[in-house]
C-alpha cells in the first residue's frame, strides 16, 4: 500500500514525496522472509552521502535522549532482539534500532511521530542496518544453520 504524505512546510513535501510510502512494522512482520523484508525496507543511498550534515548534532542530541533510549529498548523486547524480529536471526553483536521511513531535521526538531512509534521502528543488526541503506543485499547475514541431532559439524 503507497500512502502520500502532505505535511507542513514546502521543503518537508517535497523531500517525503521521494519516500512514496510510509513502512510501518504491522505491514513488515507480515512478510514471511527475511528476504522480502529486507526488499521491503531496502533504500537506495550511496556510500558517503550525507545525512543531516552540519545538522547532525540534533539528531545524536535525539539519540542521546531518555525518551530514545526507553523506546529503544522497548523495541529490542518487542522484537526479542532478532534482525528485521525474524525468528532465528539473533543478533550477537551490534543491535541497531532502524527507523523505517527515513528522518530529517524537521523530524527532529518538530517531534513528530515518525521518530519514536513503535509501528515506524524495527530491530537490525549493524550489516542489516548497511545492507537496508545502501541496498545491498550480500551485507545481509546469511541464512540460520539448521542443525539436526547427532549433526558434529560445527558451524
Amino acid at each position: 500500500m503507497i500512502i502520500l504524505i502532505g505535511l507542513k512546510s514546502q521543503e518537508r513535501i517535497t523531500r517525503r514525496s521521494e519516500i512514496k510510502m510510509i513502512r510501518t512494522y504491522s505491514e513488515l512482520i507480515a512478510l514471511p522472509t527475511h528476504e522480502q523484508r529486507f526488499n521491503y525496507l531496502k533504500l537506495s543511498g550511496r556510500v558517503g552521502e550525507k545525512t543531516f550534515d552540519k545538522d547532525r548534532w540534533i539528531n545524536q542530541n535525539f539519540y542521546h535522549s531518555q525518551e530514545w533510549k526507553s523506546i529503544r529498548d522497548r523495541i529490542i523486547v518487542r522484537d526479542f532482539g532478532r534482525d528485521l524480529a525474524m525468528e532465528g536471526y539473533e543478533i550477537h553483536g551490534s543491535v541497531l534500532i532502524h527507523h523505517m521511513n527515513p528522518i530529517a531535521v524537521e523530524d527532529v526538531l518538530e517531534h513528530s511521530d515518525i521518530l519514536i512509534n513503535p509501528d515506524y521502528l524495527i530491530t537490525v543488526a549493524y550489516m542489516t542496518h548497511q545492507a537496508i541503506h545502501y541496498g545491498d543485499y550480500d551485507l545481509l547475514m546469511g541464512d540460520p544453520i539448521e542443525r539436526s541431532p547427532g549433526d558434529t559439524k560445527l558451524w
